[in-house]
Formats: structure tokens, C-alpha cells, sequence
């Protein structure tokens, strides 16, 4: 398989690793479906991926959260393209604050967005995907894997998800459909900065240095490539791999180690 004239749907298409996948899936061939709750900048970013890359790009605007919304998103898809491909649900929300401080409607926040976002899109997407026998992702982290301090929203969304889509493609080994989890590790996008704080608003700066992380564009290039090879999880760097390692066979260790890591933050919630 090759992107040349696929039908690809990038939720959280925006901005970060959804923008740059965007742009790297139109630069390989496929017609691309942006979603996001920003609309004018999806207009403005497929306008520049038509003109650019000579594909067809539609700008949908979608909040995950909302069932509604993403029904909505496979329909206008299915009425532009008649197919649908690859659902890469990219979509999602990040928290930093410890769990006796949070209020509980930001780890509700987290688990509207970053699972049962990826549950509607896959759910409404699922019965044309079967028919082209093509490709779920889910863009996951290590916190999926390993529960993270001051993160305990986060961590239990990805972990869901990392649930869900094992069941999905253990359900799906013999249809032809391709079901992959790709964890990034840090990743110099604004995840971090539109963050939840413990009352729900977005802390507005990082609290990791952002210097020492891949690029966006290296992990759009990565799950890319992933796709093409029916990966069956994408673990894209050497501390992710050895963090999920460790946490199977030490974890006692690596929770101290993990602690150790948080407590080196900027403005570290934990001491």
C-alpha cells in the first residue's frame, strides 16, 4: 500500500503532530480529512495542502467529545471521498496537577476527549474501513503504558485507549483491518502548554524542556511510515521502550525512577 489517492482522517489536525501528519500524508498522495474544533485555521491549512501538494483536503470542524460531531465528520467524509482508508485520532488533551487538587471534571475533560473521541470517530468510521480493509490508529503516549505523576487523567485516558484498541484488533485479525497504537514520547507540540491545570484552565507554558524532544514532523514521518508496515504498536523512542520495559519487569524501581524524572520539572508538583 501506498497513500497515492487514499482517503486519510487526521482528528486534532490543527496544530502539532495532527498538523504535521496532515502535511505529510498530503506530500505521499492521499487526500486528507483535517478535523478539529479550530475551523478557520483548518481552512487555511487545507487551502495550503491543496495548492502545495496537489491532493484534495477538507477542513471539517469537529469536537471530539460530542458523538454528534463525530458522526458528523464521517458523513461529510463519505460525501466528499465515498471511502474512507486511514482514521489516524490524533485528537487530544494533556493535564498537569496532582490528584488531591484536581477537580474531577478535568479528568472527565480528558477521558471525553482522548477516549470517547477515539471511540465515536472509530465506531462511525469502522463499518467503511472494514470494507477497504485499511488502517485504525490511535496516537497514544507512554503514559498509556506507565501512569504518570501529576498526570493521573491523562495516564487513565491512554491507558483506555491502549485498551480499546488492542480489543479492536485482536476482534479484527482476520478482516484485513490494520489497528496500530503509536506512542511518541515528548513531542515539541502544545499539548503541554494548552495543558488543564487542577481547575481546568490551560497552564499557557511547559513545564519539560522542549529542546530535547523530536518534532512533530519526525513522529507524523514515523506513524507514516508505521502505517505502510502494519505496525502493531510504534514505540518511537529509546526512553519510551525502556520505560515500558522496566515498568514489566522492575516497577517498584520504576516508580521511584519515574518519581525521580517529575520531580526534575520546571515548578515540579512533586518533592
Amino acid at each position: 500500500m501506498d497513500y497515492k489517492n487514499k482517503v486519510v482522517i487526521i482528528t486534532g489536525a490543527s496544530s502539532g503532530i495532527g498538523k504535521a501528519l496532515g502535511d505529510e500524508l498530503a506530500k505521499r498522495g492521499a487526500n486528507v480529512v483535517l478535523a478539529a474544533r479550530q475551523y478557520v485555521t483548518l481552512c487555511e491549512i487545507t487551502a495550503s495542502l491543496e495548492e502545495k501538494y496537489k491532493v484534495k483536503a477538507l477542513a471539517v470542524q469537529c469536537d471530539v467529545s460530542k458523538e454528534e460531531d463525530c458522526e458528523m465528520l464521517i458523513k461529510q467524509t463519505l460525501i466528499t471521498f465515498g471511502k474512507i482508508d486511514v482514521l489516524i485520532n490524533n485528537a487530544g488533551l494533556s493535564m498537569r496537577a496532582l490528584f488531591n487538587d484536581v477537580d474531577l471534571s478535568v479528568l472527565k475533560n480528558l477521558m471525553d476527549v482522548n477516549f470517547w473521541g477515539t471511540v465515536y470517530c472509530t465506531k462511525y468510521a469502522f463499518p467503511e474501513i472494514l470494507k477497504t480493509k485499511g488502517s485504525v490508529v490511535g496516537v497514544s503516549s507512554i503514559a498509556g503504558y506507565r501512569g504518570l505523576p501529576g498526570r493521573t487523567g491523562y495516564s487513565s485516558s491512554k491507558f483506555a485507549m491502549n485498551g480499546f484498541m488492542e480489543s479492536l484488533r485482536t476482534e479484527n485479525l482476520k478482516t484485513g483491518v490494520h489497528v496500530m497504537v503509536a506512542c511518541p514520547g515528548f513531542t515539541t507540540s502544545n499539548i503541554r502548554v494548552a495543558a488543564l491545570a487542577k481547575d481546568g484552565s490551560s497552564h499557557g507554558e511547559t513545564s519539560m524542556e522542549e529542546g530535547k524532544m523530536m518534532s512533530a514532523e519526525e513522529v507524523a514521518e514515523r506513524i507514516s511510515d508505521g502505517i505502510l508496515a502494519k505496525k502493531r504498536t510504534l514505540i518511537m523512542t529509546g526512553q519510551g521502550k525502556l520505560a515500558v520495559w522496566m515498568n514489566k519487569l522492575f516497577p517498584k524501581f520504576t516508580d521511584k525512577k519515574v518519581f525521580e524524572l517529575f520531580a526534575k520539572e520546571k515548578n515540579p508538583l512533586i518533592k
